[in-house]
């Protein structure tokens, strides 16, 4: 028998952690995310910009939100990215990590936040509406959803 033990770490992986949870997830994305940029960059950029909520089994990185919080003017976060594993889905482990996402969001005044999902991407959109996000723009097949934040006085 196979245990899975979750634990959950904010920004702790390395570039090669992120690589490596972005190429095992890389064909769940429409279109897959090599196709769109390379991956090695991608994840320097995702290891120097941004915030990383992660989740680890046995110390491997299987699920991420990456998210930029670096919009202090409109006090708008973007997630980026949002991927678990294939052998790890079904296990609440993506509403977890979106949970934390938001939570670190409200806990810094952050009054939105964004995305943009491909409206192929059931699944993703499934999810992200169970956060109550909202469709707010449509342009070539990817749709854009906002999360306004409960801490907006």
């Amino acid at each position: 028998m196979n245990l899975i033990m979750i634990e959950y770490y904010i920004k702790r992986a390395t570039v090669f952690d992120i690589l490596s949870n972005l190429e095992a997830c890389d064909l769940d994305f429409w279109p897959p995310l090599s196709d769109r940029v390379n991956l090695e960059e991608y994840s320097y950029k995702l290891y120097e910009n941004s915030i990383t909520f992660e989740a680890w089994n046995n110390k491997r990185l299987i699920g991420m939100v990456a998210a930029y919080f670096n919009n202090i003017e409109n006090s708008t976060g973007y997630i980026t990215n949002v991927c678990v594993e294939n052998n790890y889905k079904g296990k609440n482990i993506a509403s977890d990590l979106m949970r934390k996402c938001i939570d670190y969001a409200n806990e810094n005044k952050f009054k939105s936040i964004v995305l943009e999902v491909n409206e192929n991407n059931v699944a993703a959109i499934n999810l992200y509406k169970k956060f109550n996000f909202k469709s707010i723009d449509i342009k070539n097949e990817n749709i854009k959803m906002l999360l306004k934040l409960s801490n907006t006085n």
